[in-house]
């Protein structure tokens, strides 16, 4: 019988795919191999299904996005971890990841976690004011696990962000009987041990789906660096409204003459560690050697 579903997870060769409220465990068809695809978690897939909840995926439905690293498919929303304590998260990182989720047409939201230790005022400046879906959570306390999982309600959403910030737990938080495994942070690395090994999308009902990913946060950096320079300006959202506007049509915003955004920055209506990430962001682009992407 074919059937429809997402998938869920993926390890060891296997996809377990959620249809009508029951998983079914599946490999994938040979073709796959051959044409050089793998499904990936998010896909929603057609598959025969089996006896024992067993099943053969046939097809992978058209993608909204994907990323290699994590690989995972169709994400609405990137949730961004930080923390102003134990770890403390640079914006930089924030920033590049913004960029990604402008490229990929993904909702960011900047989840600042911790704040029973330190209310991180700064992060919560930059990208309210940067016009971020922007939240105080707190693991230990409870403070903004509710206000968090309505922004996420009806989304397939990833959670990023320095290891050791509290993503796991925030899973956690907003779904107990998860229970995923939690490290402890070395207060002399600063930083915490990795402790998802693979991706995996939890339902918390109301159709959506929270994706725990593992690893560092250098999400994605193949994508950062398809980016050529003159297009980075189209992912600063805060830079749209001004565009046009500079004196001369090809302005790249660094230290032309007549620059609205710069002009903006000095002015206080564009964050300046935004400003400067950017700047960053684009002497990056301007050494990507496209040709070597593509």
């Amino acid at each position: 019988m074919i059937m429809e579903g997402t998938i869920i997870k993926a390890l060891s060769g296997f996809y377990y795919v959620s249809s009508d409220d029951t998983v079914y465990e599946c490999r994938a068809r040979g073709k796959f191999r051959l044409d050089g695809t793998s499904p990936l978690v998010g896909d929603k897939v057609s598959f025969i299904a089996q006896s024992n909840n067993k099943g053969y995926i046939e097809k992978v439905v058209d993608r909204k996005n994907f990323f290699i690293r994590p690989a995972v498919a169709n994400i609405d929303c990137l949730v961004f971890v930080a923390a102003n304590t134990n770890p403390i998260t640079d914006p930089f990182l924030i920033d590049r990841v913004s960029v990604i989720a402008e490229e990929a047409d993904c909702e960011l939201v900047v989840c600042i976690n911790k704040t029973d230790l330190d209310s991180a005022d700064e992060l919560y400046e930059i990208y309210s004011h940067s016009g971020f879906t922007t939240i105080r959570t707190s693991a230990a306390t409870g403070e903004g696990i509710s206000q968090l999982e309505q922004a996420l309600r009806g989304k397939i959403c990833a959670f990023t962000g320095n290891s050791g910030v509290g993503k796991s737990s925030i899973l956690n938080a907003i779904v107990p009987e998860f229970n995923i495994q939690v490290g402890d942070v070395s207060q002399k690395l600063g930083r915490g041990k990795h402790t998802t090994r693979h991706v995996e999308l939890y339902s918390i009902g109301n159709d959506t789906y929270i994706a725990d990913t593992p690893g560092f946060a250098s999400f994605e950096i193949e994508m950062m660096q398809t980016i050529e320079k003159q297009n980075l300006q189209y992912d600063f959202r805060e830079f749209k409204k001004y565009s046009g506007q500079c004196r001369f049509a090809d302005c790249a915003h660094i230290k032309e003459p007549g620059c609205v955004v710069s002009e903006a920055v000095n002015n206080g209506l564009i964050m300046p560690s935004r400003y400067q990430s950017y700047k960053r962001l684009y002497e990056l682009s301007a050494q990507n050697k496209l040709w070597e992407t593509k």
